[in-house]
């Protein structure tokens, strides 16, 4: 992990770095921080150095240098640096790339097995070989067009075939719980400002009533109206910290009719009421 983490830190001197290798992202943190409610897209994650714990729900999650995170779905989740500094490699995870590989394996390794949004798993050399050459192109921009996209199948293929490979076949299979469940999030996310009947969100997407809030839980650790709330509160975090703006109004403007509910249900998410936290993380942001 030594010249990982010496490739991260050269292209990554503070923050998040959106590097020329498509869906490649690098990160840097040089301090622990508080559990921060933030939002996951499907990502393959590895730490090359430090240890971050999150938090899918009620579920409880740690990765650091010898171990890989996975989520297959967009999941609002809380995450904090508990080990600094940490140095992070994100590669998106894009469903159309991994059908095509699919298509390409043998058949006895396609399933549609449940699994969560999010998995951990042991970081094997055969997956952390490809990552480390992936990450050298960095220092040769002009072989990034031909060799990045050889790299990332490699990857993915090593991925595929691990032991958390069914939740990213899951991502491909069209008819699986994990997609369906997908279009009723993208569904979710679209109009999460708007009162939503979720038997008809169910219906939808092509499930039950009883089926689509079983497999929903089951793979973001939470309900569908749960999920929907989540939305709600992080996006009016987003607009008190974009500009100065009424607190009543925003809660209004993401769904909710009730201000002193907004307040409520904003200060159990984020520890404090809409005010008070856009203008402390306001000040810790102006201090960075």
């Amino acid at each position: 992990m030594n010249e990982m983490a010496e490739l991260v830190e050269r292209h990554c001197t503070k923050g998040v770095v959106f590097t020329p290798i498509p869906r490649l992202v690098l990160s840097r943190s040089d301090c622990a921080t508080e559990l921060t409610p933030t939002f996951y897209y499907p990502l393959f994650c590895v730490l090359a150095q430090g240890r971050k714990r999150l938090f899918l729900g009620d579920e409880e999650f740690f990765y650091d240098s010898d171990h890989y995170l996975i989520a297959s779905l967009d999941v609002p989740v809380c995450g904090q640096v508990v080990v600094p500094p940490t140095l992070g490699v994100t590669l998106a995870l894009e469903p159309a790339v991994l059908a095509a590989l699919l298509l390409e394996l043998p058949p006895d390794v396609v399933d549609a097995s449940a699994s969560t949004a999010v998995t951990v798993n042991h970081l094997e050399d055969d997956l952390r070989e490809p990552l480390v050459r992936l990450l050298r192109l960095l220092d040769r921009p002009q072989e990034i067009p031909f060799m990045a996209p050889l790299i990332e199948r490699e990857i993915l293929f090593r991925l595929l075939l691990g032991p958390r490979g069914a939740v990213l076949r899951q991502m491909a299979l069209p008819d699986s719980p994990l997609a369906l469940v997908s279009q009723a999030i993208t569904r979710i996310r679209k109009n999460f400002h708007e009162k939503m009947r979720m038997e008809e969100l169910a219906q939808a997407v092509g499930m039950s009533s009883t089926s689509f809030h079983r497999h929903f839980r089951a793979v973001t650790a939470m309900s569908p109206l749960q999920y929907q709330k989540q939305l709600r509160l992080q996006e009016a975090r987003r607009l008190l910290l974009s500009r100065e703006a009424d607190v009543g109004h925003v809660g209004f403007q993401v769904g909710y009719e009730s201000a002193s509910q907004f307040s409520r249900e904003y200060r159990r998410l984020f520890g404090a009421p809409p005010s008070r936290d856009a203008a402390q993380v306001r000040r810790e942001l102006a201090r960075a």
